[in-house]
C-alpha cells in the first residue's frame, strides 16, 4: 500500500484530475482510467456540437456580443423570465464568485454554508473577505435542520445551498426553501442556490418561478455537466432584475467567448438531448445503487447523476477503508472521487458519477474485488 493517506491538503479539490490523483499511487499521471470522478454526463456532448463549433471558428476574429443578448434571450425563454434577470458567465464558477461579489458590495459580513458541499462557495466568500460559517448537514441521509438554516437566514447576510448538492445528491425540499425565503426577507439575508445538477432531476425541481416571488434568491446554473462540455465554460446566473443589474457592474467585460456563448440557443432546443439524458439516469441510477447496496455500502439516496457511498459499518473487516478502495480502483484502471476536503467527510465516503452501464459493472465488480479478494 502506498502513503496515500499523508498530506490530506495535497489531494486535488476537484474530480476529474487523473493526473493529480494516479501519482499519489505511485501510477503514471497518464494511465487510462475509465473516470467516475468527474460528474458529468456519459452520453457526451451532443452530436451536432462539433460541427456546430468547427462552423462558428469565424467568429473568433470578432468580439462578442458583451451583453450576450442571443443567449441571455435563450435562456430567458427557456427560463420563463425577462432577459434582464439572467447573465452569461464562464462556468458555474463565475456565476459562483459574481454572487458574492455581489454580496460584499451589499456589505454582507458573514455567510453560512450547508455543508458538506461544494467548496468554492467558502472560497469565493474568502477571496471577498466575508466570514464563513458551515450548517452541517445531519445524518448518514444528510438532512437539513431547517430551524438552524431559518437561524442562519437571520444572523448571517447569507445562506448558501446546492441543490440536489454535491457530493451528497440530496434535494432539499422546496416548501423548506420558500420558508428560508420568507425568513430572510424578514431579516435581509439572501438565499443563493447553486442548482447545477438541477437539470438532471425528474420531475422538475427548478426554483425559477420562486424568482417572480423573492427578490432575495439568486439561481446558479452550469451547462457544463448535463452536456458534458466543462472545457468550454459555460454558466448562468438567475435573479431579480436589480441584482443582476448589479453583478453586470461586477463582471470583467467578455468573460465567456464567443464559440461558448453561441451554443445556449442549440443546446436549450435540444430537448431530445434532455430526453435521453433523464430516461438514461432514471434507468442507471437506481441500478447501480442497488448494485452497491448488493455489497454492503451504505449509498446516500441520490436525485442527481451521482452517488455518494461508505462501508455499510464503519468498522467493516472484510475490505478495510474507503480510502484503501480508492487505492484499489485505481490500481485497477478506475478513478473516484475522493472526500478529503468535504466538510464532515474526510476521506470517510467515496463519490461516483453515474455512467454507462458497463462502466458501471465494472465499477461494481472491481469493489466486488475488493470485498472478497
Amino acid at each position: 500500500m502506498s502513503n496515500a493517506n499523508e498530506n490530506m491538503n495535497d489531494w486535488p479539490s476537484h474530480g476529474g484530475r487523473p493526473e493529480q490523483l494516479l501519482p499519489r499511487f505511485g501510477l503514471a499521471g497518464d494511465s487510462e482510467v475509465i473516470d467516475f470522478s468527474a460528474n458529468l454526463n456519459p452520453l457526451g456532448p451532443p452530436s451536432w456540437l462539433p460541427e456546430r463549433l468547427a462552423a462558428s471558428v469565424a467568429e473568433l476574429a470578432r468580439y462578442p456580443d458583451p451583453d450576450y443578448r442571443e443567449a441571455r434571450d435563450a435562456i430567458a425563454h427557456a427560463e420563463g423570465l425577462g432577459p434582464e434577470q439572467v447573465r452569461l458567465t464562464n462556468g458555474g464558477a463565475e456565476a459562483i464568485f459574481l454572487a458574492v461579489a455581489l454580496l460584499a458590495r451589499q456589505g454582507v459580513a458573514r455567510a453560512t454554508i450547508v455543508q458538506p458541499t461544494f467548496g468554492e462557495y467558502e472560497r469565493a466568500c474568502r477571496h471577498y473577505g466575508i466570514a464563513v460559517e458551515p450548517l452541517a448537514l445531519t445524518g448518514e441521509r444528510f438532512m437539513l435542520d431547517e430551524a438552524r438554516a431559518a437561524g442562519a437566514m437571520r444572523d448571517a447576510g447569507a445562506l448558501f445551498l446546492c441543490r440536489p448538492n454535491n457530493p451528497t445528491g440530496t434535494l432539499i425540499e422546496r416548501e423548506i426553501i420558500e420558508r428560508l425565503l420568507v425568513a430572510g426577507r424578514r431579516h435581509g439575508a439572501m438565499l443563493v442556490v447553486d442548482e447545477a445538477f438541477v437539470d438532471f432531476v425528474t420531475p422538475d425541481e427548478r426554483l425559477t418561478p420562486l424568482l417572480a416571488r423573492f427578490d432575495n434568491l439568486l439561481l446558479l446554473r452550469s451547462m457544463t455537466k448535463l452536456y458534458a462540455i466543462p472545457g468550454l465554460r459555460l454558466g448562468y446566473l438567475l435573479g431579480s432584475a436589480a441584482a443582476v443589474n448589479a453583478i453586470v457592474e461586477l463582471q470583467p467585460p467578455w468573460s465567456v467567448n464567443a464559440l461558448a456563448a453561441g451554443l445556449v440557443a442549440p443546446l436549450l432546443a435540444d430537448r431530445d438531448y434532455l430526453a435521453r439524458t433523464r430516461a438514461w439516469l432514471d434507468a442507471e441510477r437506481p441500478w447501480l445503487q442497488g448494485e452497491l447496496e448488493t455489497l454492503r455500502l451504505n449509498v446516500v439516496p441520490s436525485r442527481a447523476n451521482f452517488l455518494l457511498f461508505q462501508n455499510a459499518r464503519r468498522r467493516e473487516a472484510r475490505g478495510g477503508s474507503m480510502p484503501a478502495l480508492l487505492e484499489h480502483l485505481a490500481r485497477g484502471g478506475i478513478l473516484v472521487r475522493h472526500t478529503h476536503h468535504f466538510f464532515g467527510l474526510e476521506g470517510a465516503w467515496l463519490r461516483v458519477a453515474v455512467r454507462s452501464r458497463p462502466e458501471n459493472r465494472a465499477l461494481v465488480e472491481a469493489i466486488a474485488r475488493w470485498r472478497h479478494p
